[in-house]
């Protein structure tokens, strides 16, 4: 009973930082709106939010065991708290960039906590998969969410009418600081190193590791697909099907929404299927629809569209290869975590989180540069590359971790 209180807290703070995290293009959109930014300048957001991350998850992942997790994510929730008022009463860029690098904070804290507290209530390799899986997927619900909250909150008649969803959010943030606050939980006895300096050293040693240097490859490769996907999809639908920005934006949603459902799927599948299995054909059936697929989609007639279900079937075709990547990342997480010492994982989970974030910021800039010089009907066939080499490095994973299968 106590291990599901847990679950359902991870799975709101997850929820909750989906919306926060992934809120960042339409805040830009805002800004550019009602802040009167410049492209270049609205684009900073991003380095408010991703820079924080990876340096806070480097600096202090390996420390959190000292101050503990329940406390992390109380301290991420209270951050998060102050900065969607800050943003609600300061209503300005400057509020926006304060908002996003206290998201940023926030979200190394949460993330680092929950991942190590993953491997603490769970007994076997294969729960550990599936709640990891679980957990991924909810996140990306909370993505999905993002798309259609924030325009739920806009009045054409009033430009400021949109901040009023960070009450909504700083609300939810508050009840799930209480239902944590109320938890009493085992976060595990095992504390890495003897003082700060051998926790850095601990955390430094890891990335010597094979198995590490091959699973922060195979992250980063991943991150690398989804992130420069799920950047671009709305320009490549209104560059290509020329659809309205408003409808280009809700089609990112079917992508989200098929990420989610892939990796509450493989959730489920991870605990009869090992994993490499499931990842095996997940990646091979990627790359099969951006060879056949994506063709598809160039080539269909383009007809006067004003609403998403306008849009020809073939259009909602592609975003659903995000049910095939969807497992990808929380099963090699998963994976690598659990071959890995529990005193390990907070450090481990501070490598993953820095990793993502630069993944995720090198897809977005490569994929961007190739819908500037090659165009956006060939961009997303140069995801093919990626994919092929983190096949690869998944079977050079499988192979290392596949002693520790319980």
């Amino acid at each position: 009973m106590k291990n599901i209180s847990i679950k359902i807290s991870l799975f709101i703070n997850y929820f909750i930082f989906a919306i926060l995290l992934n809120s960042v293009g339409i805040v830009i959109l805002k800004s550019l709106e009602n802040y009167h930014v410049d492209e270049i300048e609205a684009s900073t957001l991003e380095w408010f939010k991703d820079l924080p991350i990876a340096l806070v998850s480097f600096l202090i992942a390996s420390f959190l065991p000292r101050i503990g997790y329940k406390k992390a994510i109380l301290s991420g929730l209270l951050i998060s708290f102050i900065g969607c008022l800050g943003m609600y009463y300061g209503n300005s860029f400057w509020s926006a960039k304060l908002l996003f690098a206290a998201i940023g904070v926030s979200f190394a804290l949460v993330k680092v906590s929950v991942y190590t507290l993953i491997g603490i209530i769970t007994e076997t390799k294969r729960a550990h998969n599936s709640l990891m899986s679980t957990i991924e997927g909810v996140f990306m619900i909370g993505i999905a969410t993002a798309y259609f909250l924030f325009p739920g909150f806009n009045n054409d008649n009033d430009p400021d009418a949109w901040l009023r969803v960070y009450w909504l959010l700083a609300a939810l943030i508050f009840v799930s600081f209480l239902l944590l606050f109320f938890i009493r939980f085992e976060e595990g006895n095992e504390v890495p190193g003897v003082n700060l300096l051998d926790d850095i050293r601990q955390m430094m040693l890891l990335c010597t590791k094979m198995l590490v240097i091959v699973f922060v490859g195979s992250a980063f490769l991943f991150v690398m697909v989804e992130q420069g996907v799920m950047t671009w999809l709305p320009t490549f639908y209104k560059r290509v099907l020329q659809l309205p920005p408003n409808v280009s934006i809700m089609m990112s949603s079917v992508f989200a929404i098929s990420l989610a459902i892939g990796r509450i799927g493989a959730g489920i599948l991870s605990k009869r299927i090992p994993w490499v299995y499931i990842l095996t054909v997940c990646i091979g059936l990627a790359i099969l629809m951006v060879v056949f697929i994506l063709p598809k989609t160039l080539n269909v007639e383009v007809q006067e569209i004003q609403k998403i279900t306008d849009i020809p079937w073939i259009g909602y075709a592609f975003p659903l290869i995000g049910l095939c990547i969807a497992p990808i990342y929380p099963l090699i997480n998963s994976a690598v975590l659990s071959a890995l010492p529990k005193k390990l994982h907070s450090s481990m989970t501070g490598l993953i989180v820095v990793f993502s974030a630069l993944g995720g910021t090198t897809g977005s800039t490569i994929v961007g540069w190739l819908f500037k010089n090659v165009g956006a009907q060939q961009a997303f066939y140069y995801t093919i590359i990626p994919m092929i080499l983190l096949l690869l490095t998944l079977l050079v994973l499988h192979k290392l971790t596949r002693n520790n299968v319980d």
